[in-house]
């Protein structure tokens, strides 16, 4: 069984992510899997290499679309500024 899960999340490492929601879907599966503390030394290893590049993906796909944002807004983003929340809300 051990043996499946490190195969299991060594086949999943072989593949990229289709998109930025399925990686932070797949994060959150390694995740809950790894705070069980089910999982065993040789999968928990496998498991957190994955996370890590799951996490280097995201994190690239972040850039990508801020630097996109960026020239959509003439490279001068805004601050967001929470206008009407919390405004009359009792």
């Amino acid at each position: 069984m051990a043996k499946k899960l490190t195969d299991d999340i060594e086949a999943a490492a072989q593949l990229a992510p289709e998109s930025f929601e399925q990686a932070m879907a797949e994060l959150a599966q390694l995740v809950t899997r790894m705070e069980s503390g089910q999982l065993p030394l040789e999968a928990s290893v496998a498991a957190y290499a994955r996370g890590s590049e799951l996490v280097k993906y995201c994190a690239a796909q972040l850039e990508k679309v801020e630097s996109q944002v960026k020239v959509l807004e003439g490279d001068m983003l805004k601050p967001f500024a929470a206008e009407g929340i919390g405004e009359g809300a009792q």
